[in-house]
């Protein structure tokens, strides 16, 4: 009985902060905001999986180590690759769990069915690269996409030789490789309609993402 009272208190203490966090939510910054979403849902899986108070807690430390945040140097490289991209169709956007993400379309990046880096996405790259050096909390994930002509044979390795391209040449230029991650999806992951040229050629991308942790 004692135990039990124990993980309905700490549920509660959990349900609490939850809800503080939730409602405080206009008042927060976007740093807050990603460390408290990461907790709230460490503290929710610790339950579920561990069933004990001991899991709540731990849960919750690791939701919050766990979040991404956006930070000042998130925003000031968000604004940096607006203007590097301007006028080139790449697409620049801060995701939901606060990674930002830049889509390349195929026409900039990479002549059709070749994974070699075509000129006009390297000042992106440059761009991208710059700094990263010193900003050693953030991380660096690559995807390469193909459209649905060819078979997964030529697309699913297709999309994977033209992220590790992107990653060459960004270690080229001083980032550690270590710190790049890259996936090659194929065909799987359509943004458009791959029955039309236009739609083909929007799918037809690598999508860059950069995401910084909160401090541990």
């Amino acid at each position: 009985m004692i135990r039990k009272n124990s993980v309905l208190t700490h549920l509660g203490v959990t349900t609490c902060a939850a809800v503080v966090l939730l409602t405080g939510c206009a008042t927060a910054t976007q740093e807050q905001k990603g460390v408290g979403t990461g907790a709230i849902i460490g503290a929710v899986a610790g339950q579920v999986l561990g069933r004990d108070s001991q899991s709540t807690v731990i849960g919750a430390g690791l939701g919050a180590l766990g979040g991404y945040i956006w930070s000042k140097n998130m925003e000031d490289k968000k604004r940096a690759m607006e203007q590097a991209t301007a006028g080139t169709g790449t697409v620049v956007t801060q995701t939901p769990d606060n990674q930002l993400k830049l889509s390349i379309p195929n026409d900039i990046s990479f002549d059709t069915g070749r994974a070699d880096i075509k000129p006009n996405l390297r000042p992106i790259l440059d761009q991208f690269a710059q700094g990263l050096s010193q900003q050693t909390s953030m991380e660096v994930r690559i995807v390469g996409h193909t459209d649905s002509t060819g078979s997964d044979a030529i697309n699913n390795p297709l999309s994977v030789n033209r992220a590790q391209s992107a990653r060459d040449y960004l270690v080229a230029r001083g980032v550690n490789s270590s710190r790049i991650s890259i996936d090659g999806r194929g065909s799987r992951e359509p943004v458009a309609d791959n029955g039309t040229a236009d739609g083909r050629a929007r799918n037809r991308r690598i999508d860059i993402f950069l995401a910084e942790r909160g401090q541990r």
